[in-house]
C-alpha cells in the first residue's frame, strides 16, 4: 500500500504513534495474543455496538457473524452516528473512534452497558485486525471506509441511497499479531447470552458461517433480564423455596451507577452468587458483592427477629444465611474502579453501602408481602443452623 493511500491526513499522521504503542504491546488491551486475547477483541467490538443500541432505542438488536474467511461482522440497529465529526453538534464521528485513543477516549458523562474496551475498543480493534471496513447507513445514504492494521486506505465512499439505520463494522484479526485467528463459538455464544441476560430486553446473534456442513446460529433476548439469568442458574441446582424470583433495579447518584439484583432460595445447600460490573464478570466479587452479602443478612435476620425466631447471638444464624442462595448482582457505573489488572475484582468504596442498603430495603418488603414464603426461607436456615 502506497504512502499516498495510507495517512491521507493530519489526523492520521498524530494516530500513528497510538497506534504503534498498540501494535508493539497487544497484550496491554487485549490480555494476551493467545484465543482469549482474540475473543477479547472481538467483545470489545461487540460491547461498543451494544452500548450504542442500549443508549439509543429499545428492543435493538446486535448481530454478530463469524464469516467463512475468517473475519468478523458485527451489525446493530442503534441510532445511526456521524461518521466523520459532526459540526453541528460538535460529536465525534466513527472515523474519529477508529482511528486515534486520544479521540476514542474523549467524551461527556455515561454509563457503560457493557464494558469491554469501553470507547477505546474500536481503535484496538482496528490496529489489531489486519483489514477492518467500516460502514455507516444514516439519512438515507451509507458511507464505507477501508482500514489496513489501523490506517485508512482512503477517505470514506459515500453510497445509497439506503433506507434505515445500522452500523456495521467487519475486521479481520491480524495473523502476525495473534497465535489463533479462529474464535470459538461456543465461548462467544455463552458470552453473547450473558450480555443478553445482564441487558433486559437486548436482542445479540451469533452466526458461524464457517462449517463446511452449512452455517449455524443463535441468538439471545430476554425480557426479564437478571430475573431470567437467576431462574435459568436455579434450574440447574433444584427445586426453588419459593416460585417467583425476587428481583429490583435500583439507581444511586452516590454511587453514580444503577445496582440490579435478582434472587431466590431453593432446595440445595449450594451458594450460587453470580456478579458483575458493566456486564462484565467479576469472579473475585468485590463492593457490590459484599454490599449485597450485608443486605441479604440484615433483612433475613430483621425478619427472623419480627418473627420472634431470633434471639441472642446470631453469628451461627448468619453462616447459614445464604446456603441455597441464588443470585446474580449486576451493577452499571460510571467509573467502575477495578483491584488487579483482570479487572474480576470490584473495588468502589461507595458501592458497598449503598447496594447493601437497596438490597435490605427490597428484600425485606419482599418479606413482608410474602409472609407464607418469608416463613419457608427462615425455617430452612434455622434448621440449617441447628443440623451444624
Amino acid at each position: 500500500m502506497s504512502g499516498k493511500r495510507m495517512g491521507y491526513d493530519a489526523v492520521r499522521i498524530e494516530a500513528l504513534e497510538g497506534r504503534e504503542a498498540v501494535r508493539k504491546r497487544p497484550g496491554t488491551w487485549v490480555g494476551s495474543t493467545s484465543e482469549r486475547g482474540l475473543h477479547e477483541l472481538v467483545l470489545q467490538v461487540v460491547g461498543w455496538s451494544v452500548n450504542r443500541v442500549l443508549a439509543g432505542r429499545e428492543g435493538g438488536s446486535v448481530d454478530v457473524t463469524l464469516t467463512h474467511d475468517g473475519g468478523v461482522r458485527v451489525a446493530d440497529n442503534g441510532p445511526g452516528g456521524p461518521f466523520a465529526a459532526d459540526g453541528d453538534t460538535g460529536g465525534r464521528g466513527l472515523e474519529a473512534l477508529l482511528t486515534g485513543m486520544s479521540a476514542a477516549e474523549r467524551g461527556g458523562r455515561h454509563i457503560a452497558h457493557v464494558s469491554h474496551g469501553g470507547h477505546a475498543g474500536l481503535f484496538v480493534a482496528n490496529v489489531l485486525s489486519s483489514r477492518l471496513t467500516a460502514e455507516v447507513q444514516r439519512g438515507g445514504t451509507c458511507r464505507v471506509q477501508e482500514y489496513a492494521r489501523g490506517v485508512a486506505a482512503a477517505q470514506p465512499a459515500a453510497t445509497g441511497p439506503m433506507a434505515g439505520s445500522k452500523t456495521i463494522i467487519a475486521f479481520w484479526p491480524d495473523t502476525e499479531v495473534f497465535e489463533t485467528t479462529w474464535c470459538s463459538f461456543a465461548v462467544l455464544a455463552e458470552r453473547f447470552r450473558q450480555v443478553a441476560f445482564l441487558n433486559r430486553g437486548l436482542g445479540i446473534s451469533l452466526t458461524d458461517e464457517r462449517p463446511a456442513g452449512g452455517a449455524r446460529a443463535v441468538s439471545f433476548r430476554f425480557p426479564d433480564g437478571v430475573r431470567d439469568f437467576v431462574a435459568a442458574l436455579d434450574a440447574e441446582t433444584g427445586a426453588a423455596l419459593h416460585p417467583d424470583v425476587i428481583g429490583f433495579e435500583h439507581e444511586d447518584p452516590r454511587m453514580a451507577g444503577t445496582v440490579e439484583v435478582a434472587l431466590l432460595w431453593s432446595g440445595s445447600r449450594r451458594e450460587r452468587i453470580r456478579s458483575f460490573a458493566n456486564s462484565r464478570a467479576t469472579r473475585q466479587g468485590g463492593t457490590h458483592v459484599d454490599g449485597f452479602r450485608d443486605g441479604v443478612a440484615a433483612a433475613v435476620t430483621a425478619c427472623a427477629r419480627e418473627r420472634g425466631l431470633l434471639t441472642g447471638d446470631n453469628a451461627p444464624w448468619a453462616d447459614r444465611i445464604n446456603d441455597g442462595l441464588t443470585a446474580v448482582v449486576s451493577v452499571k457505573l460510571e467509573h467502575p474502579e477495578y483491584l488487579g489488572a483482570t479487572h474480576e475484582l470490584l473495588g468502589n468504596t461507595d458501592v458497598r453501602g449503598c447496594v447493601g442498603e437497596a438490597v435490605r430495603e427490597h428484600l425485606g418488603s419482599w418479606l413482608k408481602e410474602q409472609p407464607k414464603h418469608a416463613a419457608q426461607v427462615v425455617d430452612r436456615i434455622l434448621r440449617n443452623t441447628h443440623q451444624d
